[in-house]
């Protein structure tokens, strides 16, 4: 006797997984955004403070802002290996560089995070150590993560979105209205990276804040309308 498989059956179950991955997806975007805002706000008394190695210090502080951007880093990661089965149906070179893209984000998030962790290591080993040499060495530390900061979300997000908003418009997978956000966002990152590179005004600033908006607006609604919509029907999803 031969058995067929139904095909309503494996509709619905692909159907289900299908929603399931959105639903995952989308929740590391929202995770993404719920880590990384209240981090720099939390890191404020190591960057803003240059003698911070030599006072009492916040320490407590620091460490939750750190812990919040391995979470975002982790989250970043996720959302690439959770759409990457998906979106590579549409053209799996792009895909491969969305995954590449977030992978190296991730990256450069975490050498910002342990470059302020050790300051709070210097801070608290501090005794007995020339304090210039520990004023210049935090400096340089927080140097670092000031750059972390640049490249990780102020140039590889602008990367992520052009391959992301490509494969995403391509497919149709949601509203074309949200990839277009993130294609139009991408080169205005870009454009402002460079302007803060060069020093024409500072990336916490007005400027760089309202340049960086519409890759927010883009991750945002993102994230929102894969958690609560899903994938919308298309041919990559057979």
């Amino acid at each position: 006797m031969t058995i067929t498989a139904n095909p309503t059956t494996a509709a619905r179950v692909s159907t289900d997984s299908a929603r399931k991955t959105a639903f995952v997806a989308g929740t590391f975007y929202v995770l993404t955004f719920l880590t990384s805002i209240p981090a720099l706000a939390l890191y404020a008394p190591v960057l803003n403070n240059a003698d911070y190695v030599l006072g009492a210090g916040s320490d407590t502080r620091v460490l939750w802002g750190g812990l919040l951007e391995v979470l975002c880093a982790l989250a970043c990661i996720g959302t690439a290996v959770t759409l990457f089965p998906v979106v590579k149906r549409q053209n799996e070179a792009a895909a491969l560089g969305f995954v590449a893209a977030r992978v190296l984000e991730a990256g450069v998030i975490l050498v910002g995070v342990v470059s302020l962790l050790s300051v709070v290591t210097l801070r608290q080993d501090a005794s007995g150590t020339d304090s210039a040499a520990l004023v210049t060495t935090g400096k340089s530390l927080v140097a670092i993560h000031d750059w972390t900061f640049l490249i990780g979300p102020g140039v590889i997000p602008a990367v992520n979105a052009l391959c992301l908003g490509y494969l995403l418009y391509r497919s149709r997978l949601v509203p074309q209205a949200i990839p277009l956000l993130g294609l139009i966002g991408a080169p205005i990152l870009l454009a402002s990276a460079t302007a803060t590179l060069f020093g024409v005004y500072d990336q916490v600033s007005s400027a760089a804040m309202l340049a960086a908006l519409p890759i927010a607006v883009w991750e945002g609604s993102l994230g929102i309308w894969l958690m609560v919509k899903g994938f919308r029907p298309s041919p990559i999803l057979a």
